[in-house]
């Protein structure tokens, strides 16, 4: 049996969108459900206790780096990250492609997989489809991401169809050196760049191979939303029902109310925490620039819709300050909002899915969010 198994509860009549039930094997996340990025075992400026009062049911660790450093060896004598980091809740671990193929003058591909240079000391390493499910394994996150081939933006049909075939054939070798299934689950990506017929050929083929759930890779990487929405509209209807949907890279508010609305179920992305900590938060009525001088002498909260402790115990005058001043609780503060926000933001989504009313749902969210008071 799948370590992952994901459970239809019911699907919003006016929208399409799935409310359902991700149940892992360290606790049940309802879903559609952001999660936050902890790339190095650690969401950034904000501890586990604080995940977990912020309602956060999963995070998401990055491969690529926890095997550059501590390396997977150690985290595995630590008995996991979820012991490493005291974290008792679900964590996704990405397969690192994405980082590896990013760093694109200190890699070279091949049918292999990938060998590159540490952004950390140069030394040389090689990354195969086998070598990073042992790192995966070790790491022992509840669900692991196959190894795939983030293709770039924008691309040649050509390139992306070699590279496309090339993430099945990888996925294929993820399914045979991926280790006790019945301890967590293999995701397989869909990739094909912005070429639907691409794109339905590598859902078709990993479908196929029966993964226990299927990730969306290779968009929100440039291109516009509209071509992204177009590429979910023809992948999606192409997975399982029954298997949990993954968007990976997104956390934009608009981003994660049109996925639901196509049938995601799981999105992640650094947004919130990097924005946060360059000065910036979302509101209820749009993003919202903190940093700004205008908000020198604003002693009103951040969001004065907004729950969270930042909003509650602070105002803008004060956070403003801490920023200016360099000070860590700032960034702290603006992070926890931000976090907060969307996790929140889902919660809002779940409930209109169960009330059969994501539509209109959205369109009181876009009237505030981005026609007063705020920009995307």
């Amino acid at each position: 049996m799948a370590a992952v198994t994901y459970e239809l509860i019911k699907v919003c009549k006016q929208s399409g969108a799935r409310l359902g039930i991700l149940h892992t094997p360290h606790g049940d996340i309802e879903t559609p459900t952001f999660m936050p990025v902890g790339t190095q075992a650690s969401v950034k400026g904000i501890s586990p206790d604080e995940l977990r009062s912020l309602g956060a049911g999963v995070i998401l660790s990055n491969t690529y780096h926890l095997y550059l450093r501590p390396g997977h060896e150690l985290v595995r004598k630590a008995g996991g990250l979820h012991r490493f980091m005291n974290w008792d809740r679900a964590i996704l671990t990405d397969s690192g492609g994405f980082q590896v193929f990013s760093l694109s003058k200190l890699r070279k591909i091949s049918e292999a997989g990938v060998q590159f240079r540490s952004h950390i000391d140069g030394s040389l390493h090689f990354l195969s489809p086998e070598k990073v499910m042992e790192i995966e394994n070790a790491l022992g996150a509840d669900i692991i991401m196959a190894f795939d081939e983030c293709a770039p933006y924008p691309s040649t049909y050509e390139y992306t169809e070699r590279s496309m075939y090339m993430t099945t054939r990888w996925a294929e070798r993820c399914l045979k050196a991926h280790d006790e299934p019945d301890k967590r689950s293999l995701f397989g990506i869909v990739q094909g760049g912005m070429f639907s017929d691409l794109r339905k050929i590598s859902a078709r083929d990993l479908v196929s191979m029966d993964f226990p759930g299927y990730a969306i890779g290779g968009l929100s990487v440039g291109e516009a939303p509209e071509i992204m929405y177009e590429m979910l509209d023809e992948t999606v209807p192409l997975l399982p029902e029954n298997k949990p949907r993954y968007l990976m890279g997104v956390g934009s508010p608009d981003f994660l109310i049109e996925g639901a609305i196509r049938g995601i179920d799981m999105f992640d992305c650094v947004l919130p925490t990097r924005i946060g900590r360059n000065g910036t938060v979302m509101t209820s009525k749009g993003r919202l620039i903190v940093r700004d001088a205008r908000y020198a002498e604003d002693f009103t909260p951040m969001d004065d819709e907004c729950g969270c402790p930042a909003c509650r115990e602070h105002t803008r005058a004060y956070i403003r300050h801490l920023l200016k001043a360099g000070e860590i609780y700032g960034l702290r503060l603006t992070t926890i909002h931000n976090l907060y926000f969307l996790i929140n933001l889902m919660k809002s989504i779940r409930c209109a899915i169960l009330e059969d009313r994501l539509l209109d749902f959205k369109k009181e969210f876009y009237g505030k969010y981005y026609n007063i008071g705020g920009t995307k």
